[in-house]
């Protein structure tokens, strides 16, 4: 029960002020960060740029994307419905996340604008295959890593192409069921240089017929493979036995 009330001032009058208030500290935020600092992720929340344990690698299967996508969307996207002369997508980068090793930080304050230069955005597009992506995923996480967009694409691309994909994953036609003990045990086999572990890997699946969705691959800052944190806890991300694979989407016929 409020003690105090300004004399003649009702309740109801009390509550309004209130949220007149609370708007104009939104204004203020807006004003000064493009959003309020919830959104943007402030210092003072422990979303510091740098100041993370590790990044996660995330791979995503592009046919389950898809598959998730309205009918029409699928239809206008090249990486859904690949015209004629396109190329089909099979695995694509869709980021790398600055983590701690329970939780993690992200849109973090930046003292310059989150902008990422279009000539790094087409550097990015044959394996993130879409502009809108690439931006969401800089000031979502790139932010985070106190890297420029220059840097954290750089660092992005180096890790993804020194990770090979078992070949029955580069291009299939047909759809497969696999256990996600048993992906993880084919990118380990495939990549024996960079030393994988089942610590260093998680698998993320979901939907219609437990779809695979993701591969997260642990890494530190230099793009080494690491042991992974309680994000990436196998039984949360995939608890299935097996996983639905669907074929990748041909380009269509001319």
């Amino acid at each position: 029960m409020m003690k105090w009330m300004p004399a003649g001032l009702s309740a109801l009058s009390m509550a309004i002020m209130i949220m007149i208030a609370g708007v104009g500290d939104i204004v203020q935020a807006q004003r000064y960060g493009g959003s309020s600092s919830h959104d943007r992720g402030r210092p003072d929340q422990g979303n510091k740029p740098g100041q993370f344990d590790y990044y996660t690698l995330v791979l995503s299967w592009s046919p389950t994307h898809c598959a998730s996508q309205p009918t029409t969307k699928a239809r206008n996207d090249p990486q859904c419905s690949p015209k004629p002369g396109g190329r089909p997508y099979a695995f694509v980068l869709h980021g790398l996340w600055p983590q701690h090793m329970k939780g993690f930080p992200e849109r973090c304050w930046t003292d310059f604008k989150p902008y990422v230069p279009k000539p790094v955005i087409n550097g990015m597009l044959d394996i993130m295959p879409s502009t809108g992506l690439i931006i969401h995923q800089y000031k979502k996480h790139g932010t985070c890593s106190g890297l420029k967009p220059e840097e954290y694409f750089g660092l992005s691309s180096r890790i993804f192409h020194r990770i090979k994909v078992p070949q029955r994953y580069v291009l299939p036609s047909k759809p497969q069921m696999v256990a996600p003990d048993t992906l993880i045990d084919e990118f380990i086999a495939a990549n024996p240089v960079l030393g994988l572990g089942h610590d260093m890997i998680a698998v993320s699946c979901g939907g219609a017929g437990n779809r695979l969705r993701e591969v997260r691959i642990c890494v530190n800052k230099d793009g080494d493979p690491r042991s992974c944190g309680r994000n990436e806890d196998q039984r949360r991300l995939c608890n299935a036995n097996r996983m639905f694979v669907p074929p990748v989407r041909l380009p269509a016929s001319p």
